[in-house]
């Protein structure tokens, strides 16, 4: 009696507590059924098997991604570093095939090679130099990056045919990347639920020091997890690299936040001891639904951003609510016996980071006492061609004129020019070239060093609320103006078209869609579906594109703000591209004549960035020798198509 009264209360008092218990065991899974029905609700192109299916394809590399990572913070770890590692591993695959001719399934072994090289690296670190695992996969991501910079020179390496195809679909609409992603994360499970390691993953993150004492071999386990967490990163990277058709230094920039948040979002525990693979899988949807229906909705990117982080926030404030709803145990801090190794292990670091630095000092050191003229030019980006150019002209220009020519590269990361700008002017540069990531935010750089009385030529983009010399430019708006005259006569001045936007703040993308709209006055007949940024890159060209085509399958025309946006647009369009669909980019860069050689783009506004790069070294140096310079120097644009594309030298 005595049983059966307590076993009576305890479901009656149970009830509301087993329904709050359940909702945050599958907060996940209730929060993508919730947003699926929002999104269906909010767009009609939603709920459809395509588009769905493209959300698969979005979510892919990040879900990936995200099951390393989830062995990582199961054992109460994290790896910074996926989204470089995966970056480098898909650039080793593509130069080890395509420019020196290794066999493709070496190449392919040669990428997960590195992917578990990175992680041993990172497990060695971490394991046996007492190094925090925030510290040192930061320390991968920058090598990683750097490393995959190198191999590729800063421009994009095409993927070799046989392994682009796991970009494709099978039978025309199954994905191959949602196929790999299932797989993947078959893997995943199996090995979180099914092995030795698995279960040592779930001890350690629990209790690593009562996991040691009970006579699990942590140093190597934790070895074997960052090596995991390498091997999907390699498998990450391919299948981006794929989508794209080529390996991109710059890829996957960021990923490994998005890897993170997934994990988080997917109910894993960032102090460790637990965390499975299918919550990864619905936290990767649920950042890939949020995207995508955001998307359609035509939402600003910049409230995509603010959306995002406040489910990551509200994700892990869920998790706290459920560690302490469940008394989910934190695992025990180590002991301090092995902060003398640390000590020694920093002690190292910093004597091999000084004789590093000594050193590079040392072998660039010699021409300090030089007579020539030092001009500094700051580039946005080396991933992009048209600005592989624009360095390519500046150094003949500088070789040819008796310039040091030092040149810098921002990775697209407004911050990081700035302090690139600033080291010039504290440096004594005697002039500056700058093609701004951002506008405005060059601006205080530019400021400080017209008041440094250093001459300051902008190239490709202005620079606003500051003063500079001379501004080295095409006109955009008139190419802007080809660009929308081209494509609308191609139709026959009547039909339906999407503009892929250029990145916000800068006066490129700006120019460029000013030109856009005056050249689409001519022809009333056309109509603009959508507007939306891609931000000059490809990967975002390829996504956006894609959504748009979910809302929009009836467009015929795409003017993209640059070449690589349109050879994104290209990739979604798949066989409509130079078919149903006229596409036009703007700038001309190799890989975009290539594809009006091809047919699949039909023509590029072409800029010539090497005459940009050449006249601003020229245009720096009579600035600096007190020369009178034109404020604004134009560049002539022209319209390559098919028929003229052979005579076009760049």
């Amino acid at each position: 009696m005595a049983a059966d009264t307590l076993k009576s209360t305890t479901g009656a008092g149970g009830g509301a507590a087993a329904v709050r218990r359940l909702l945050l065991d599958n907060g996940a899974l209730t929060a993508l059924i919730v947003l699926l029905i929002a999104m269906s609700a909010l767009s009609g192109d939603f709920l459809t098997t395509d588009n769905l299916l493209n959300v698969g394809v979005q979510a892919a590399v990040t879900a990936i991604l995200a099951f390393g990572v989830t062995f990582v913070i199961v054992s109460a770890g994290i790896d910074l570093s996926v989204g470089s590692v995966a970056a480098l591993s898909a650039t080793v695959l593509a130069w080890s095939a395509t420019s020196h001719g290794v066999p493709v399934v070496l190449a392919v072994v040669l990428a997960v090679a590195t992917g578990i090289a990175a992680g041993l690296v990172n497990g060695f670190l971490i394991a046996y130099g007492k190094l925090p695992p925030f510290i040192a996969t930061l320390a991968m991501l920058s090598v990683a990056r750097g490393l995959s910079l190198v191999i590729s020179e800063g421009s994009p390496i095409a993927f070799p045919d046989s392994v682009s195809h796991l970009g494709d679909t099978l039978g025309g609409w199954l994905p191959v990347p949602v196929l790999v992603m299932v797989v993947m994360g078959l893997i995943a499970a199996f090995v979180l639920g099914r092995t030795y390691i698995g279960r040592s993953m779930y001890a350690i993150g629990g209790n690593e020091e009562a996991a040691r004492l009970s006579g699990l071999r942590v140093k190597k386990q934790k070895l074997a997890i960052y090596a995991l967490s390498g091997v999907f990163a390699a498998a990450a990277g391919i299948v981006l690299a794929s989508r794209l058709s080529s390996a991109q230094p710059q890829a996957a920039d960021g990923y490994e936040l998005d890897a993170i948040a997934a994990v988080v979002i997917g109910g894993a525990s960032l102090a460790g001891g637990t965390g499975k693979a299918s919550g990864t899988l619905i936290g990767a949807l649920i950042l890939a639904v949020l995207r995508n229906g955001l998307n359609l909705l035509s939402v600003s990117a910049f409230w995509q951003q603010v959306v995002i982080g406040v489910v990551i926030a509200l994700a892990v404030l869920l998790d706290t609510v459920r560690r302490k709803a469940g008394a989910t145990p934190v695992a025990a801090g180590t002991g301090s016996g092995g902060k003398g190794r640390q000590a020694v292990t920093y002690g190292l670091a910093a004597v091999v980071t000084v004789a590093v630095v000594g050193a590079t000092s040392f072998l660039h050191g010699g021409s300090s006492s030089t007579s020539n003229p030092k001009i500094g030019l700051a580039l946005s980006t080396l991933n992009n061609p048209f600005f592989v150019q624009i360095q390519s002209g500046a150094k003949a220009e500088a070789k040819k004129l008796g310039v040091d020519l030092t040149v810098t590269d921002a990775q697209n990361d407004a911050s990081q020019q700035a302090n690139q700008l600033q080291n010039f002017t504290s440096s004594g540069y005697d002039a500056i070239i700058v093609n701004p990531v951002d506008s405005d935010a060059a601006g205080p750089a530019v400021r400080a060093a017209d008041k440094a009385k250093i001459p300051v030529v902008a190239v490709d983009r202005g620079v606003n609320k500051a003063t500079t010399n001379t501004l080295v430019a095409s006109d955009n708006v008139a190419g802007g103006e080809l660009a929308a005259k081209t494509v609308a006569e191609k139709l026959g001045g009547t039909g339906k078209i999407v503009i892929l936007q250029g990145q916000a703040g800068t006066s490129a993308a700006r120019e460029r869609a000013e030109g856009f709209a005056k050249g689409l006055e001519a022809f009333p007949g056309i109509q603009v579906l959508a507007q939306q940024p891609a931000d000059f890159d490809r990967t975002k060209g390829l996504d956006v594109m894609s959504n748009l085509l979910q809302a929009h399958p009836d467009v015929q025309g795409v003017i993209a703000a640059n070449d690589e946006m349109a050879l994104g647009a290209i990739k979604a369009l798949g066989s409509k591209a130079g078919k149903s669909v006229q596409v036009v980019g703007f700038d001309g860069t190799p890989d975009g004549l290539t594809a009006v050689t091809n047919g699949t783009l039909y023509a590029s506004v072409a800029q010539q960035p090497s005459e940009l790069g050449r006249i601003a070294v020229d245009n720096a140096l009579k600035a600096f020798q007190g020369k009178k310079v034109a404020e604004t120097v134009k560049v002539p644009v022209k319209v390559v198509r098919e028929e003229n594309v052979a005579g076009f030298t760049g």
